[in-house]
Formats: C-alpha cells, sequence, structure tokens
C-alpha cells in the first residue's frame, strides 16, 4: 500500500481527525498484538504510576473535548 502523504498534508484537519479516528478503530478492532517500543512501556509505566499517586489530576470525557474544541483558558 503506498500513501501519498503530501495529499494527506493538504487535506482540511477536520477530515485528517476523521482519518485518524477511523485509524484508531480499525486498531483497537485488531486481534493482533501491539508491540510497543521499550521507550513507549516506560512513558505508559510512568503515567500509569502518576495517574495512581494523584487520581485527582485525570479530567472527564467533556473536560477532554472543551480542550480541544479550543474553549480552555478562555472567558466564553
Amino acid at each position: 500500500m503506498t500513501i501519498d502523504l503530501a495529499e494527506l498534508r493538504s487535506l482540511p484537519v477536520s477530515e485528517k481527525l476523521r482519518i485518524v479516528e477511523a485509524l484508531w478503530d480499525d486498531i483497537s478492532a485488531s486481534e493482533e498484538p501491539i508491540v510497543l517500543q521499550p521507550w513507549q512501556r516506560d512513558e505508559a509505566h510512568w503515567r500509569s504510576q502518576e495517574m495512581k499517586a494523584a487520581p485527582s489530576m485525570a479530567i472527564d470525557r467533556d473536560e477532554l473535548w472543551r480542550r480541544v474544541d479550543g474553549s480552555c483558558g478562555r472567558n466564553n
């Protein structure tokens, strides 16, 4: 399979996000094991430990999307 990166770069952000979402959905449905690099495993472990130590730092889905939508830090 050949992917034209120049074509992907020319897409609007909304279309890029649609593609990323479709890829994540496909990956999550796959039974193929995901092989992590050592640094990725270390990062996942570090983040897990950080959340266990300070669970109040977690945000819910609504807050995540509020931040993604760009309203974080604005006086709306």
